[in-house]
């Protein structure tokens, strides 16, 4: 059974809450605080497996909560958030104090009951993927990236249920099963770096991103789950505090180098070629995996324009997307990092790249903006046949 508890200085949103998660299996609300001082007692006292946490509150609010909690705790936070630039200026600063995630608190919604199914659909999964999975503690800081061209040391994660000698076991060479074998030449050159990301996403992609040159040699092209504003703020705050220019995609923008470009928040991010520039493009196309945008189209628009020269990389986030898509891209010669269990908030969408033997590399976080580095600066490593 995951304990959660519920903190929000409306009681009617509280209620709401409460009543949410009541019809939840595996699920139980074990208490409710006001504001965050009260909060932090409780959570001393009732030891929850996920806390969600509103914004605005009085005395001390979700911010500095999240603060506090994160000198003592590594317990699961997910923020209660208004979809609007407040709110998600808000709610970046709370991911960067150390909060988990978020959802976005229910509007235009026409009752009661919309609105519990509302905060359900959006609550419950996330409870369940992070309450069984508390957040590693801080390791030891990076001693700087891996010399060019060098794998993991250790042993790379175990695939559940897979034997030894199996792509994602140790030991694994040579083809992933009912795959072809892939050729590689040695050297080739990376023209673009794509990365996918959901849970635990925002402080990933700073970490990555604060790694990285502001003169590196080629675009990045990124989909971060995330709802419409999110994404802008998120861009704007990035570009402020990494070395790298950092947009949010519009419609029609040439892919440069030295530039990220962050999907918007419900609409996919593809490309399209004009003569020797790329250009972006925005598509309302059906959600996939209940994503818009979605990794999964992204890698293959990439993959139709760039082949193997993309490389491309899947951070922490819940669910698979960003799989089927590393397989279109590694069928076009491309190489797929997946980010360790480890140093993920939640290991779903690499788990499932690594599980389906996707992943080239399995790296943990602090080491993957040297590997990106590397793969721009040197090429491709050397051939794999697979």
């Amino acid at each position: 059974m995951i304990s959660v508890l519920v903190v929000d200085d409306s009681v009617v949103v509280r209620r709401l809450i409460v009543d949410a998660l009541g019809e939840a299996p595996g699920i139980q609300v074990v208490g409710t605080a006001a504001n965050g001082l009260l909060a932090q007692a409780k959570i001393d006292q009732l030891k929850p497996d996920v806390i969600t946490m509103d914004i605005e509150m009085p005395q001390m609010d979700g911010i500095e909560a999240v603060r506090e909690l994160r000198k003592r705790h590594s317990t699961p936070v997910i923020m209660f958030s208004t979809l609007s630039a407040a709110g998600a200026t808000a709610t970046l600063e709370a991911l960067s104090a150390g909060a988990t995630d978020y959802v976005t608190k229910p509007s235009n919604v026409g009752s009661v009951q919309e609105s519990m199914m509302a905060v359900r659909e959006q609550l419950v999964p996330k409870i369940q993927a992070l309450g069984g999975r508390r957040r590693p503690p801080a390791g030891p800081p990076s001693r700087g990236p891996a010399p060019a061209g060098l794998r993991p040391s250790g042993p790379a994660p175990l695939r559940p249920g897979a034997p030894p000698g199996a792509p994602g076991r140790p030991g694994a060479t040579g083809p992933a099963p009912g795959r072809p074998a892939v050729k590689r030449s040695p050297g080739g050159k990376v023209e673009i770096l794509a990365i996918g990301s959901s849970t635990g996403g925002p402080d990933a992609l700073t970490k990555v991103l604060l790694g990285l040159p502001a003169d590196l040699p080629v675009p990045i092209v990124i989909t971060q789950h995330m709802p419409p504003v999110f994404t802008k703020m998120f861009a704007e705050r990035l570009d402020r505090s990494t070395p790298l220019k950092v947009v949010e995609a519009g419609e029609g923008m040439e892919l440069t180098p030295g530039t990220v470009y962050i999907a918007p928040g419900d609409r996919h991010l593809v490309f399209q070629r004009r003569g020797v520039a790329t250009l972006t493009q925005l598509s309302s196309a059906p959600q996939e995996n209940s994503c818009r945008p979605a990794v999964d189209v992204m890698f293959r628009s990439v993959a139709a324009l760039y082949g193997g020269s993309c490389f491309a990389t899947i951070l922490t986030g819940m669910g698979q997307d960003g799989r089927s898509g590393a397989k279109v891209l590694r069928d076009t010669g491309a190489e797929v990092l997946a980010q360790d269990e480890a140093t993920s908030v939640v290991w779903g969408m690499p788990g499932a790249v690594v599980a389906a033997g996707l992943a080239d590399e399995v790296l943990p976080l602090d080491r993957i903006a040297g590997a990106l580095l590397n793969r721009v600066r040197v090429g491709r490593s050397p051939a794999v046949a697979r």
